[in-house]
């Protein structure tokens, strides 16, 4: 596979000079919103979710290879990261529609991916709600309305990094009989999202297993659904059907339970090629800053928020390099 010069341009502005990226994410915005208002008592406006972007981004990005924002808030905050961080923005709409069955997404109005891009975005990022064991008439509108992004991302030379979370209407999606269907539905798709049809080039995905039932881990409550040997299996297995690069998201577990899950994938021997991490960095000081307000976020930021990204980044030494999978010699990389 190879990669067009504006896609390699965008892919080398959010990786680290070894080609992995290493990002934070903070394009959070409905679920944000509702946790700052719960602890401060009262309704969180523009200013206040702009100041929290612009923290969490000026100083994690001093540790990171990029950032994910969101353009509704999170344009002023881009404006802040640090010289060696790049961009992605997001174009969905915050949430899923509720009006009806299969959690269909939607897209940003006043946004496409030219203008995206004209804000100063190196790539693209969509999150989407999908599991395979959905029917064909649900999907068959997820699959066009992916399809049709990746034309668009083609057709500006951007990278397209797709984000799915697997889900089960109706269903404890934390827990134990979720815990057991959920590897057949992250391998299911990032299977599916492999296509070429779709013009994905990362795979924004989750670890195929939920760590608090995989016995023997720290982060297991006591319920099993796996061994720790079905566990590395089910790394091994994921992995094995996608052709694309892919990174993991922390999908809002504690910083401990995601770097003991790549400590798991590292076990596992997966070539993962990084991280987007969002909360398992931050939402800790959610409480300090609807408290006590900005500067005392920006200390909690520079001693628990760093010292989380640096647990992260710890175990990005067992990811490898993105560009091996496109072709691109290692070289091409150096001052990026």
């Amino acid at each position: 596979m190879k990669l067009t010069p504006g896609k390699l341009a965008g892919m080398k502005a959010v990786s680290d000079a070894r080609g992995v990226i290493a990002a934070a994410a903070m394009d959070q915005r409905g679920s944000l919103q509702k946790s700052l208002a719960k602890e401060k008592g009262s309704d969180i406006g523009d200013r206040e979710m702009e100041e929290f972007k612009s923290l969490v981004t000026e100083v994690l990005t001093k540790h990171a290879s990029a950032i994910l924002l969101d353009p509704e808030w999170g344009l002023p905050a881009s404006k802040k990261r640090a010289k060696n961080a790049g961009l992605l923005l997001a174009y969905e709409k915050t949430g899923y529609d509720k009006t009806g069955p299969g959690r269909l997404p939607d897209l940003l109005d006043n946004w496409s991916v030219r203008r995206l891009k004209e804000a100063g975005a190196d790539c693209l990022k969509i999150l989407l709600y999908y599991t395979p064991f959905d029917g064909e008439k649900i999907n068959d509108i997820k699959h066009a309305w992916v399809e049709r992004i990746g034309d668009e991302c083609r057709a500006n030379d951007i990278p397209f990094f797709l984000e799915f979370v697997t889900y089960e209407e109706g269903a404890d999606e934390k827990g134990l009989d979720f815990a057991r269907k959920k590897p057949q539905a992250v391998i299911g798709a990032m299977k599916e999202f492999s296509k070429d049809r779709y013009g994905v080039d990362v795979l924004k995905v989750e670890i195929p297993i939920n760590m608090k039932f995989v016995e023997g881990m720290k982060a297991c409550g006591g319920q099993k659904a796996y061994s720790k040997q079905d566990a590395i299996k089910l790394f091994q297995q994921a992995a094995a059907v996608t052709t694309k690069p892919f990174i993991y998201l922390s999908a809002g577990v504690s910083n401990a339970e995601f770097t003991e899950s790549l400590e798991l994938a590292a076990e596992s021997g997966v070539k993962f090629n990084g991280v987007l991490c969002g909360r398992a960095t931050w939402k800790d000081g959610i409480p300090v800053y609807a408290k006590q307000g900005g500067d005392a976020f920006r200390k909690w930021l520079e001693s628990e928020g760093v010292k989380n990204i640096e647990n992260v980044n710890a175990r990005l030494k067992a990811a490898t390099p993105w560009f091996e999978i496109y072709g691109v010699k290692e070289a091409a990389l150096v001052g990026a």
